[in-house]
């Protein structure tokens, strides 16, 4: 059986105690200080850009998980940033491009293994129009970039579970 993730916090962040147990499915609560621990979705960002030939850009994986399997640009929130802010820095960080504009589409709720941790996020996906696709580059965690036209996206290529699923979502759409 899995291991539920707040089991993995032994110590109160706050007093430092050990007398921090769980309190419910979603939280664990310090005995010696009171404070009680919400383990909450991390927020990703995941951006879907389309070529004016109606190419999907899609990178390959550099890093675990799923070191080698097709992702689309994306990655975890900063603090003090807005979803739309940190969809353009992901992408900029690992295609070289500019987000001129970032609309919501969708969101699914995953998994992403850190660190030997199971963290729970919410992917937030967004339609983004890029300024030059000529700067292209993969950088960061991206090892390749490309542009895949729709009848060649095979979702099974894709290792993780909500950018798979993603993917398959974006395809209904555009039929």
């Amino acid at each position: 059986m899995k291991k539920h993730p707040l089991s993995r916090f032994r110590f109160c962040p706050v007093c430092g105690s050990e007398l921090f147990t769980p309190n419910s499915e979603k939280s664990n609560r310090c005995a010696g200080c009171g404070f009680e621990f919400f383990l909450n979705p991390s927020g990703a960002y995941v951006a879907i850009i389309v070529d004016d030939l109606g190419r999907l850009l899609v990178a390959r994986r550099d890093r675990e998980p799923a070191c080698g399997t097709l992702d689309l640009p994306g990655g975890f929130a900063d603090i003090g940033e807005t979803a739309e802010q940190g969809v353009a820095r992901e992408v900029k960080e690992e295609t070289g491009l500019d987000v001129v504009s970032a609309h919501y589409l969708f969101s699914i709720p995953n998994t992403y293994l850190y660190s030997g941790l199971e963290i729970p996020t919410l992917d937030l996906f967004f339609h983004c129009e890029v300024a030059d696709i000529s700067r292209l580059h993969a950088a960061d965690d991206a090892a390749e970039c490309m542009w895949l036209s729709p009848e060649d996206i095979h979702p099974e290529d894709f290792g993780l579970h909500s950018i798979r699923t993603g993917v398959e979502r974006w395809l209904r759409m555009q039929s």
